[in-house]
């Protein structure tokens, strides 16, 4: 299975390439390009992804992606990626990890993940320039990785 961030691409793909209308109608264009997942586990991407249903005159209802990822705060979205400028690099030690930061960062970017609500993650501690985030049981070093890439996308050009 393709992992979470691709899904996501893939998700604003479709529904921003047509009308969408239901779950039933996203789920076989996604398979159609390769995405086989639950109805479950898609309903959970569109909230994350905050995926809106607008009227539409001809098709009642159809899914909308919404301008910005943080749609409750227009500036959040770019005070996001600001913040990926101070993310260093991250280790992963059983189900907890430490992220390195510049100076001044590390509790902005600890309120980011946790505002994230982000499923691997249970949690944050942070200092000045050091995150100590709690991850749930299992989670490898590419699944927070990708977490963290769809939390502040920014970072898929720093981290490795």
């Amino acid at each position: 299975m393709k992992n979470r961030v691709q899904r996501h691409i893939a998700i604003k793909q479709v529904i921003s390439g047509g009308t969408i209308s239901s779950q039933e109608e996203l789920l076989l264009k996604l398979r159609d390009t390769g995405y086989s997942l639950t109805q479950a586990t898609l309903s959970r991407d569109l909230k994350t992804m905050q995926v809106a249903k607008i009227p539409d005159p001809v098709m009642g209802y159809i899914y909308k992606i919404p301008d910005r990822k943080m749609v409750d705060d227009p500036g959040r979205f770019q005070r996001v990626n600001y913040l990926a400028d101070g993310f260093i690099d991250f280790q992963v030690s059983g189900n907890l990890a430490v992220v390195k930061t510049l100076p001044g960062y590390a509790s902005s970017i600890a309120s980011v993940i946790d505002k994230a609500n982000a499923r691997e993650i249970m949690g944050t501690i942070a200092g000045d320039d050091t995150i100590l985030v709690i991850l749930r049981e299992g989670l490898t070093r590419i699944q927070l990785k990708n977490s963290f890439i769809s939390i502040m996308p920014k970072l898929e050009e720093k981290i490795v």
